[in-house]
């Protein structure tokens, strides 16, 4: 089964292929024959209530360096592909929302993974929120007082913006720390929306894992260690992959959650666990498969292709 394939990213020429989910899918879909129209978000177009984009034809090497090859410019409309994969990184700001309205005028028609509706009404530490038993103690504010109050309630806590993304602005504040005040004042500076403030888990230290879900079943995982002078597990920032088996409370996790997101077509999911709680759902660009099947495990971005050429055929049976 051929598909006519789009793929929304960020600049090619920029990610790290060894890393980098989305590549892993862009190889697999050329493995299948598939065809992929290449574009980033600021080439949309929406015009008489039709979407549009302007991008290339994009062959893909694993070969760093020479990665990519692109064909001559063009101007598409998306309602001519059968799949578009929406795979940007955040923020999650309004130019990204923006690009999930105007991909709402082509889903389901052109199916578009992740449902761009479903992704622009689950903010990855919003959405998480929805499962409060899941998850360490959280608080979502901006005002001193509250901040005050739940730190003298937990003692040791996180301090991260809510729309944040890659480990950026995550600290931490431990119990003796003096600069609380100061903190809050820069978060209210730089952010306008309230922030996310964790009790801290020490079983950070063990890592914090990255498990993926395929069509709300979990499919692979791997850990991630922090470095011995950071308190963030992002690899991008000295965390250490290794390899890892989900335990009985992270399958519990799964099942707890996996149903809401097939409800949601929030096909591929990344969740961030620590310990026995759930910090993130990550829905907008997720990241692992590499590193999982570099460990050993499954072939992910075969999986969710699996899943996307069953959608599509489905679609298509009158």
């Amino acid at each position: 089964m051929r598909l006519k394939t789009g793929v929304q990213m960020d600049p090619i020429e920029k990610i790290n292929i060894w890393g980098d989910s989305t590549f892993a899918l862009l190889l697999e879909a050329q493995k299948r024959q598939h065809s992929i129209f290449y574009y980033t978000p600021d080439k949309l177009i929406l015009r008489g209530g039709r979407a549009f984009a302007e991008g290339h034809e994009l062959r893909v090497h694993d070969i760093e360096g020479a990665h990519f090859e692109l064909g001559a410019r063009q101007k598409l409309a998306l309602d001519e592909l059968d799949v578009i994969h929406l795979r940007q990184d955040p923020p999650f700001d309004m130019a990204y929302i923006t690009t999930t309205h105007i991909l709402d005028s082509v889903h389901p028609k052109t199916l578009v993974v992740n449902d761009p509706t479903s992704v622009r009404n689950a903010p990855e530490k919003l959405f998480v929120t929805q499962f409060p038993d899941l998850m360490p103690p959280t608080l979502i504010a901006r005002t001193l007082g509250d901040v005050t109050a739940f730190r003298e309630e937990f003692g040791d806590i996180i301090v991260k913006p809510l729309y944040g993304n890659g480990g950026a602005a995550v600290f931490r504040i431990k119990p003796d720390d003096t600069n609380t005040g100061s903190l809050v004042e820069l978060f209210q500076t730089v952010f306008r929306e309230p922030f996310v403030v964790q009790r801290y888990l020490p079983d950070v230290r063990a890592g914090d894992k990255r498990i993926i879900l395929v069509d709300g079943e979990p499919v692979g995982a791997i850990n991630r260690v922090p470095a011995a002078n950071e308190t963030r597990s992002n690899m991008h920032v000295g965390g250490r992959p290794e390899a890892t088996e989900l335990t009985p409370r992270e399958r519990e996790i799964c099942a707890a959650i996996g149903p809401e997101l097939k409800k949601r077509g929030l096909i591929f999911v990344g969740i961030d666990v620590i310990g026995d709680y759930l910090t993130e759902i990550n829905v907008t660009s997720p990241t692992g498969i590499r590193e999982v099947k570099r460990f050993g495990g499954a072939d992910i971005a075969a999986l969710v292709w699996d899943v996307v050429e069953e959608k599509v055929r489905s679609a298509k049976v009158p």
